[in-house]
């Protein structure tokens, strides 16, 4: 039975490779100053149920799950936008946003302290599970305007709890503005169960359902040909699995990334070249 992450994910290059259309007066550059365009299609949601075993793992090419959960320490638990304590949770991957002052700007983990939303999430999660209003929402106007800085991708994250034959179901959806499919695709959709599975374990609930909304979902155009090497790739028969081990009632701010460990993705091949980056 084919991988659920790898069936999104030629569904998805199929879409944009046949369908997509081309950006026009990008944003983003590439490092030698080219305009980087990209092939993008919109509104792509793709759903996992995590207490069923779906992870959003692919077997076609590998994903950088730990060091994506690790970002996910940055944001959430050192609220941070400052470069040194990226590097040393081992995420790197921000640099080239640096706005010159050894941060992203007001943007990210600062969003989160300033607003205290991790904090006031958690709270409400356990004093009233059922509510329908448990959103973090990193797009806040007044710190968009306080500095430069890349506008948050993975802006907002829904919240809400099921209860299934006496049992607590977290379930959560990211809602994602933008997403570069090959470079960040699936490192931010398995971050974010990270982050779902330890929010669940801290208030003794269950990961449940995983949802994942992008509104502009694209290919830059140097990496079309990965695109295609990726899309005439065979999947394995495996399905890989994100593991916590972590006592329920965990602090959230406790969490490291020993606690994870995951399973099935030793085979897993690389993409054959390094993808340019488009900042």
């Amino acid at each position: 039975m084919i991988n659920k992450a790898d069936y999104y994910y030629v569904l998805n290059l199929q879409d944009i490779l046949d369908n997509g259309v081309m950006d026009e007066n990008p944003r983003p550059k590439y490092k030698d100053g080219t305009p980087a365009h990209s092939k993008f299609i919109t509104q792509v949601f793709e759903t996992y149920d995590i207490s069923k075993g779906e992870f959003p793992i692919p077997t076609l090419r590998n994903t950088a799950t730990k060091t994506g959960i690790r970002e996910m320490f940055w944001i959430y638990q050192k609220q941070s936008s400052k470069l040194v304590d990226a590097h040393e949770l081992g995420v790197n991957w921000w640099n080239e946003w640096n706005i010159g002052d050894g941060t992203i700007g007001m943007r990210y983990g600062a969003t989160v302290k300033t607003h205290d939303l991790l904090n006031k999430l958690l709270k409400t999660l356990k004093e009233d599970p059922f509510s329908r209003r448990h959103v973090i929402n990193l797009l806040q106007q007044t710190d968009l305007e306080a500095t430069d800085g890349l506008y948050p991708c993975a802006f907002e994250t829904i919240w809400s709890v099921r209860k299934v034959n006496g049992i607590m179901y977290l379930d959560m959806t990211l809602n994602q503005r933008s997403n570069d499919y090959l470079m960040a695709g699936y490192i931010n959709k398995i971050q974010y169960v990270g982050l779902q599975m330890m929010i669940a374990n801290t208030l003794g609930y269950m990961p449940g359902k995983f949802c994942h909304l992008v509104q502009n979902l694209h290919i830059y155009d140097r990496h079309l040909d990965s695109a295609k090497i990726l899309f005439n790739r065979t999947s394995l028969e495996v399905q890989p699995k994100l593991i916590l081990n972590a006592e329920p009632g965990k602090d959230f701010y406790e969490y490291t990334i020993a606690d994870f460990s995951v399973t099935g993705t030793e085979d897993i091949p690389k993409l054959p070249n390094d993808l340019e980056i488009a900042v």
